[in-house]
C-alpha cells in the first residue's frame, strides 16, 4: 500500500473569522510497476546487450547466453532461457567488451517466450561495464 501525496485545502474566511484547515491523505495500492520503481536504486538505462551467465555444478562448468533488458551501473534486468534460484551466484560476462563480474541473482520473475526474467547485482562491475556511459 502507497500513500498518496498529502492535499492541503485553506477556505478563505472573512476578516475576524479562525482559518480553518482541511488536511486530506488517500491510502491507494500501488502497482506493480509503482513498487519496482521505489525498490531499485539508480539510474538504469533500457539497453538490449548480450550477455553470458557461468556458474559452476557439481564440479562441472556450465554456460548460458541472454540479454539484458536495462541495465545499471549495479546491475540489470537480463532474460536468459533458464531459471536460476534468488541468491544463487554466477560470472557475468559481457561478450562485447569482454567485462566480467560476479553477479548475484536478487529477483526472479515470470518465464516467458524467451526465457525467465533475472534481476542481476554486480559485486564489482566497473565503471565501463556495459560499455555506456550513466549521467
Amino acid at each position: 500500500m502507497a500513500q498518496s501525496a498529502v492535499r492541503v485545502e485553506e477556505k478563505s474566511l472573512a476578516v475576524g473569522e479562525v482559518k480553518e484547515t482541511t488536511t486530506v491523505s488517500a491510502i491507494k495500492e500501488a502497482s506493480e510497476g509503482a513498487r519496482a520503481h521505489y525498490m531499485r536504486s539508480g539510474v538504469r538505462l533500457n539497453s538490449r546487450i548480450k550477455i553470458r551467465l557461468e556458474w559452476t555444478e557439481k564440479g562441472e562448468t556450465h554456460t548460458v547466453d541472454g540479454y539484458t533488458m536495462d541495465v545499471s551501473t549495479k546491475g540489470c534486468l537480463a532474460i536468459v532461457p533458464q531459471g536460476f534460484g534468488v541468491g544463487q551466484k554466477l560470472r557475468l560476462r559481457n561478450p562485447v567488451n569482454g567485462a566480467e563480474a560476479m553477479a548475484d541473482i536478487i529477483w526472479r520473475g515470470h518465464e516467458g517466450r524467451a526465457g525467465w526474467e533475472l534481476g542481476l547485482r554486480l559485486e564489482s562491475p566497473g565503471e565501463d561495464f556495459w560499455g555506456v556511459e550513466f549521467w
